[in-house]
């Protein structure tokens, strides 16, 4: 039991690991500063509940921050606690959790306040990609705050009460809460990407259980592993239908249609998340160009071109995935970049990251090409020129410069013009040019894919590359790290 009040702190830690599981550590730690009558104040545990416990018998340490000592706001010695769970974790090889409820920096402690957020940035810098860092914002998470939410690997946010900001909606030029809020949850998610999942507290508690079960605990030991139950061998029957919504096609690849989605609401024109393969947790990257709802109906419709955004979150991914020692599943369905001006902006940067990503990581990378394949677009999700290990195409699958009718008309637009039938002409030359280049076929016989594989096999062929994979070591030249 926690030496703390029973706030909704210490309650939201009871709610998250197994019954029972919590050992706190420094629940008699007060503030030490004494200007501005601090002596005067309570501060029990110096407003933040620290300690580990276990989420489904595996070690994890949590802080909760405590609204109702000074705001949970961050004084010198409640980063002090935090910090020492990050340092604690490190030398055990266990995730962090970090549930949030701050007012930011505690301003009676001004500089010591500072140096303690200054420790707790080189904390989490330090830890990230050593241990995984989870965080839940379930009030407010303000100024230096919304820097150490971002610094966590994953990002959780309650859909009605957090707040996330480095300024606050009403100090913006221009703008405040009622025209748009920039704190909440909804543009969090959609708009900058900075938040993974959104739901009530309950829901986030329950996403961050989920998380800690597939999630390996460090960089080192994999206990991320489960038993499968499904069918190594199952056919994915009418997988195909789903070549648009790549989201239900992973669903129908893993093991009893798991899948954990990453950013659902940011850059919904590509795919990430997690899925099972005979009990091994992958994370998975995939192109999307259509959106169907729980009844099938669809929803949305893309076309087809790679997006900033999508770049992004697929690199983040990418990077996640290679830091913890997870296998890559790709699905392509790319016809280019995105021809939008606010994609242009960043669009070269993007994929120039996520391609350096692909290419940077060493642990095993599978591709799929389920559809179409055009461009530098195409070399950007993980190609085989770019590093994937194994690469599959489905029958149907089109691979190259760009759509044959196009290629046709640019190769052969003398000849059209002067043609009597310039349908049938183009017709014509685009069906020669796709047999000659951009078949998957023709890419098999030029060694650009390695198997041509028919769609519902995708579940059992991914697999078994995978386990094929599976000792897979690489190295990469000597450098301290890439600049990209």
């Amino acid at each position: 039991m926690s030496n703390s009040a029973q706030t909704s702190a210490s309650n939201r830690i009871q709610m998250l690991l197994d019954e029972g599981s919590f050992v706190e550590i420094g629940g008699r730690v007060t503030a030490r500063n004494t200007d501005f009558n601090m002596t005067a104040k309570e501060t029990p545990a110096d407003g933040v509940v620290t300690g580990y416990g276990t989420i489904d018998g595996g070690l994890v340490y949590v802080y909760s921050q405590d609204a109702s000592v000074l705001g949970g706001s961050i004084g010198e010695m409640h980063a002090k606690k935090i910090s020492n769970i990050y340092g604690m974790a490190m030398k055990m090889g266990a995730p962090v959790i970090g549930l949030i409820d701050c007012a930011g920096l505690r301003l009676q402690e001004a500089t010591d306040a500072l140096a303690g957020f200054g420790e707790l940035y080189l904390a989490q810098s330090l830890a990230s990609g050593v241990v995984p860092q989870i965080c839940a914002i379930f009030g407010s998470c303000g100024g230096g705050m919304a820097v150490s939410a971002a610094l966590a690997d994953f990002t959780l946010m309650e859909e009605k009460t957090g707040r996330l900001f480095v300024n606050s909606p009403n100090t913006l030029d221009g703008n405040y809460k009622e025209k748009c809020d920039t704190s909440s949850a909804k543009f969090q998610s959609e708009e900058t990407g900075t938040v993974d999942f959104t739901g009530s507290e309950a829901e986030v508690l329950e996403q961050i259980r989920t998380l800690i079960s597939i999630l390996p605990a460090n960089n080192e030991d994999d206990m991320s592993y489960d038993e499968c139950t499904d069918d190594l061998n199952r056919l994915c029957e009418g997988i195909e239908g789903w070549a648009g919504d790549t989201k239900e096609a992973l669903k129908a690849i893993s093991d009893d249609n798991f899948f954990v989605e990453t950013k659902a609401a940011y850059g919904p024109a590509m795919v990430t998340g997690f899925i099972r393969l005979n009990g091994m947790t992958v994370g998975c990257v995939a192109n999307r160009t259509e959106v169907y709802g729980e009844n099938g109906e669809k929803e949305k419709e893309f076309d087809g071109g790679l997006t900033s955004r999508g770049c992004e979150k697929a690199e983040e991914m990418v990077k996640f995935c290679d830091a913890f020692n997870i296998p890559v599943l790709t699905l392509v369905n790319v016809k280019g970049y995105q021809a939008v001006k606010c994609t242009e902006k960043k669009i070269a940067k993007a994929a120039a990251k996520l391609t350096y990503a692909y290419a940077n990581a060493t642990v095993p990378k599978v591709t799929v090409i389920t559809g179409k394949a055009y461009g530098t677009a195409y070399l950007t999700m993980a190609s085989k020129a770019v590093g994937a290990d194994m690469v599959y195409a489905w029958p149907n699958a089109e691979i190259g410069m760009m759509d044959a009718a196009c290629a046709a008309k640019i190769m052969y637009a003398g000849e059209i013009a002067q043609s009597e039938d310039a349908a049938a002409l183009i017709s014509e030359k685009a069906a020669e040019y796709r047999a000659l280049q951009s078949s998957a076929e023709a890419a098999a016989r030029r060694g650009y894919v390695d198997d041509i594989i028919e769609a519902q096999e995708t579940r059992k062929r991914v697999i078994a590359a995978f386990e094929m994979l599976f000792t897979k070591r690489e190295d990469r030249p000597a450098k301290k790290h890439g600049t990209v």
